[in-house]
């Protein structure tokens, strides 16, 4: 292999490229985590009892809605690779099955939603808001398939480097949201009052809302023509439909490993009082939203990294991966300032109470020394799903939170009285060790020649070189 000499140009280029498509993934990304604020504060001005069932419902859906993106993320790469090797009249054949894949998975997410009781039992709700928390799970469970169809289209759409829409669909949804959980849960418009459930009715609307629209938009708008969406009727092809899972299942656990550390921290700071929880809950948040940037960013590299490897391009793939990965350490470094400089006036903002907003303060100074790490981590792991390479990032993911980085919150927390501060010096333990094993993965990926090779495109699932 020739030696690789960074040309500005093309890194100019490739940056342009980058932002141009991140920026509207991280609104949408935005938009998603401003439908949860609704909801809590629709729930919160109904009555605490509905505030706290939406609470721990919303925990329990989140879930779901983590199974079901992690495992439609094998779309978009699947179909970047076919753009970047000009074969765009074969995406319709890959996204028809994908479509029969989120069927599927949407119906069993239904299903299991529905069943969560034990679930419930296992997170330790008050018996009090377990008819409550039913209620909700059981409205917004309906929304299953619509949210796995809604990601089989958004997958298509990112693939082809067209994240607009993607942005416009979410963005709408937040607007409706407004609306209609007003009048499903309060009881307007001659509808009787639902509280709990009506929250779970509104948000499942908005779902098939969105869907709708989103597949409205693909069908009829020309940046889609030639791809032989509806080519004709096909029915499963296991296959084909066994690739995209090759794929998925291992992005579903990584993000389920990645959301499990959290709300593990968060029941574990819930046994240590209420000041505690609740300045743990201001942290996580204020880091939450900052977490967007490099999520939207990650996305954006998934699809140059697959462009690449379609296009047979081994420097545009060190290209597309490392300008992404720079361009995030300097978004990280903006969040980490912020953080680190105003931590109690960022506190401040959501409570009045001087103990939370103390505590929640040095959280937040923990949390500013993890956006480096935080950062590297999913933007690494984007760069991978853009080469299929998603079952060592998986095992990685697992070792780094569940092995080093939970062990050692819990052990820092409760067997050295540090307390939140332990657990959240865990949380860096463990995203560090991702961040450095992740990044050291792509590295070595990018040089190996393998992914360029026939097997890169959605025929064949792509074989990563051993660490």
């Amino acid at each position: 292999m020739k030696p690789f000499r960074p040309d500005r140009a093309r890194i100019a280029r490739e940056i342009g490229a980058t932002v141009r498509l991140a920026l509207p993934l991280i609104l949408a990304q935005l938009a998603a985590i401003g439908s949860n604020v609704i909801d809590t504060m629709l729930s919160g001005h109904y009555s605490a009892h509905v505030m706290a069932a939406v609470a721990v419902g919303a925990s329990i859906w989140s879930l779901a809605i983590v199974s079901g993106i992690g495992v439609m993320m094998s779309v978009p790469p699947s179909v970047s690779q076919l753009d970047g090797a000009g074969r765009r009249s074969e995406v319709g054949a890959v996204f028809r099955q994908s479509l029969w894949l989120a069927l599927i998975l949407g119906v069993l997410l239904w299903f299991a939603v529905r069943h969560a009781e034990p679930l419930i039992q296992l997170i330790g709700v008050t018996p009090t808001l377990y008819r409550s928390v039913g209620e909700f799970l059981h409205a917004i469970s309906w929304g299953a398939p619509a949210l796995t169809c809604y990601f089989a289209f958004r997958g298509l759409s990112e693939g082809l480097s067209l994240t607009r829409p993607s942005m416009y669909f979410s963005l709408g949804g937040l607007v409706l949201l407004v609306p209609l959980g007003y009048v499903f849960m309060f009881g307007k418009l001659g509808l009787p009052p639902q509280g709990a459930r009506g929250c779970g009715i509104a948000t499942a609307t908005v779902l098939w809302l969105e869907m709708l629209g989103f597949a409205t938009y693909v069908l009829r708008h020309s940046d889609y023509h030639g791809l032989g969406l509806l080519d004709g009727f096909e029915w499963p092809k296991w296959e084909r439909i066994g690739h995209l899972l090759h794929i998925g299942l291992p992005m579903a656990v990584t993000l389920l490993a990645e959301a499990g550390l959290f709300v593990g921290a968060a029941l574990l700071m819930g046994t240590l009082g209420e000041d505690v929880a609740a300045s743990h809950q201001v942290a996580l948040n204020v880091a939450s939203l900052f977490f967007m940037i490099p999520l939207g960013l990650a996305m954006a590299i998934t699809v140059r990294v697959g462009n690449a490897v379609g296009r047979g391009d081994p420097a545009g793939v060190r290209y597309a991966g490392f300008c992404g990965i720079g361009l995030t350490l300097v978004t990280q470094l903006v969040s980490a300032g912020v953080m680190l400089s105003v931590p109690h006036f960022i506190a401040s903002l959501y409570t009045h109470d001087p103990r939370v907003i103390g505590l929640a303060a040095q959280l937040l100074v923990l949390a500013g020394l993890f956006q480096l790490s935080d950062g590297i981590q999913v933007v690494s792991n984007g760069a991978l799903r853009g080469l299929k390479d998603t079952r060592v990032p998986m095992a990685i993911t697992l070792f780094a939170y569940w092995v080093v980085g939970m062990p050692t919150g819990w052990w820092l927390a409760f067997h050295h009285g540090l307390g939140a501060r332990g657990m959240w010096m865990g949380l860096i333990a463990g995203l560090s060790v991702a961040a450095v094993l992740l990044f050291v993965r792509f590295w070595r990926s990018s040089r190996h020649p393998h992914f360029v090779g026939e097997s890169r495109l959605d025929d064949l699932p792509y074989i990563a070189p051993s660490l």
